[in-house]
This record gives C-alpha cells, sequence and structure tokens, in this order.
C-alpha cells in the first residue's frame, strides 16, 4: 500500500460526495418525464461508451469458471435497485434519498454475516440496530405519510446492498475494473426489456442530462477508489455525511425543498454507526489479529 495521507483522503471523498450529490440533482431535476427504467437504461448506456474498450479486452480473454452465474445475480439485483432509486429520486426530497441510501453498508454488514459466513460481532450488531434507529429517525412510520417514493428508496438500499455481496465474492475472482464494467454491461442489458416496455422517446434534454448523470457517477467513484487509496476507512467513512448536508443545501436552493431536521438527524445516527464500526474494525486491522470469539464486546 502507498503512503498514507488522510487529509488527501478526506479531499478525495469530500469530492467523491460532490460528485454523488450532482447525479442525485440532475436526476431529481429530470424528474417524472422519462419512466425510472428507461433514464437508468440509457445512463447504463452511457456507462458501456466509456468503458468499451476495457469490457471487450475482459470479455476477449475470458471469465473464470462459474463467474457468469455470479456476474447474472448481481446484474439482476443491480438493475432492481437502479430502477427503484431512479424512481425514489424523481419523487422525494434530495436529502431523504440521500440519508435513506446510508442504509446500503448497514444491507452489507447483515448480508455478509447470514450469506457469506462472516462472523458478526457485537459491535456489528450495535451498529446495525443503531442505523436501523437513525432510518426510523428519517423515515418516522405512523408520524407522517410514507410515500411511495420512500417505500422505493429502502428497497433501492436493500438490492444495492445485496449486489455489494455479491460483489465481495467475485473480487476474490475478478480485479476491480473488471467488476465495474461487467456490472455496466449485465445492467443494462437487466434495463433493457424494462426501458422497451415503457418507451418514451427522450429530448435532447434529457440526453444530454443523463450524460452528465453518467459522467458524475464515473468520477464519483474514481475519486472515492482514490481515497480509500490513500486514506484508511476509518478515516474517509465520516466525511460521506458531508454528502447529506450537500443534498440538503441543494433540495433548499435549486428545488425549493425544506430542511427536514429529521433527516438530518437520522442521516447522523446512520453514519455514526457505520463509522464507529469502520473505525474498531480499522483498529483490529492494525493490530494484525483476529480476535477470538466473544472478545469484541465494544
Amino acid at each position: 500500500m502507498g503512503k498514507q495521507t488522510p487529509l488527501a483522503g478526506i479531499l478525495w471523498m469530500a469530492l467523491s460526495g460532490l460528485s454523488f450529490v450532482a447525479v442525485n440533482g440532475t436526476v431529481h431535476h429530470l424528474g417524472t418525464a422519462l419512466p425510472a427504467a428507461e433514464g437508468a437504461f440509457i445512463r447504463f448506456l452511457y456507462g458501456l461508451v466509456f468503458l468499451a474498450a476495457p469490457l471487450w479486452r475482459i470479455l476477449r480473454a475470458g471469465l473464470p469458471d462459474g463467474a457468469i452465474r455470479m456476474i447474472a445475480l448481481r446484474g439482476g439485483l443491480h438493475t432492481v435497485a437502479v430502477i427503484l432509486w431512479f424512481y425514489a429520486m424523481a419523487r422525494i426530497p434530495v436529502a431523504d434519498v440521500t440519508a435513506i441510501g446510508y442504509l446500503s453498508p448497514i444491507v452489507v454488514t447483515a448480508g455478509a454475516a447470514m450469506f457469506l459466513g462472516e462472523r458478526i460481532a457485537a459491535r456489528r450488531i450495535t451498529a446495525i440496530a443503531v442505523a436501523l434507529l437513525g432510518a426510523l429517525i428519517v423515515l418516522r412510520p405512523g408520524l407522517r405519510e410514507l410515500a411511495p417514493g420512500h417505500l422505493a428508496q429502502v428497497g433501492a438500499a436493500t438490492f444495492f446492498g445485496l449486489s455489494y455481496i455479491v460483489a465481495k465474492r467475485l473480487s476474490t475472482v475478478l480485479p476491480a475494473g473488471a467488476l465495474v464494467a461487467l456490472l455496466s454491461l449485465s445492467v443494462a442489458i437487466g434495463l433493457a426489456p424494462f426501458a422497451l416496455w415503457s418507451w418514451v422517446t427522450p429530448t435532447l434534454a434529457q440526453l444530454a442530462a443523463l450524460a452528465v448523470v453518467a459522467l458524475f457517477a464515473t468520477l464519483g467513484h474514481y475519486f472515492m477508489a482514490r481515497a480509500f487509496a490513500v486514506a484508511p476507512v476509518s478515516v474517509t467513512q465520516p466525511v460521506i455525511f458531508l454528502q447529506l448536508v450537500w443534498a440538503t443545501l441543494l433540495g433548499v436552493f435549486a428545488f425549493g425543498e425544506r430542511v427536514d431536521p429529521y433527516v438530518l438527524l437520522g442521516g447522523a445516527v446512520i453514519i455514526g454507526a457505520i463509522s464507529y464500526m469502520s473505525w474498531r474494525e480499522a483498529q483490529i486491522a492494525r493490530a494484525g489479529v483476529t480476535p477470538p470469539v466473544g472478545a469484541e464486546k465494544a
């Protein structure tokens, strides 16, 4: 691993957050003029253009035995996730989508224990419980009427998390670049029938906006990778909360949305839980040992 520079990691992660807020704002601006599946399909087509050269090299070299089924499974899960995300993003405040989306790492943590056989320590159980409390603060079921967009975003966070679990398994046989390129291909294929079923001819402005979405999404993932390369996750993870702050400001100034203090509080609770879990696991990794069963109580 190269030299660790925490300040650079924080700056890269901040740029990543700004990029993803730009993605959210652009999709929110598009609204409901295009069906969710069609908007997602066009966005992933642009992604295929960006990744055409490496994708061709990957396919020519061939895939490991058994990888195709896992790639297809991940593509299916991600397809459902992006349809639900596009649906939610067009219908509920930007800050709500961002805050609820923070649940994805919690789904990954719980799913890794259930499906990958990873031991779930006390700190992980505590983090999951606290994060779910944060989600309840954001959603406030029974205290306000939940819109279909809120439920769609909960579903999107869940399916994104499941997709990342499959990606974790695939990462043992495929490099990161191949995972990204093959995901774009499989999701584009998965979205195609849904997009064609409800196709609406897009305008040039809509096509340009979706190109911006694809560009900023690519930049967001690139900046995040740079952050992880130069700083530990325990340093960069809390910076993700700034994404909710920026999303709130974007909603206020660009779309006239009101500031919901419960969304900010719930998002802070979720990120706090994730950050604590990341910090504890970073400490354990630095110690170079795996604690015995029952030793991880904090």
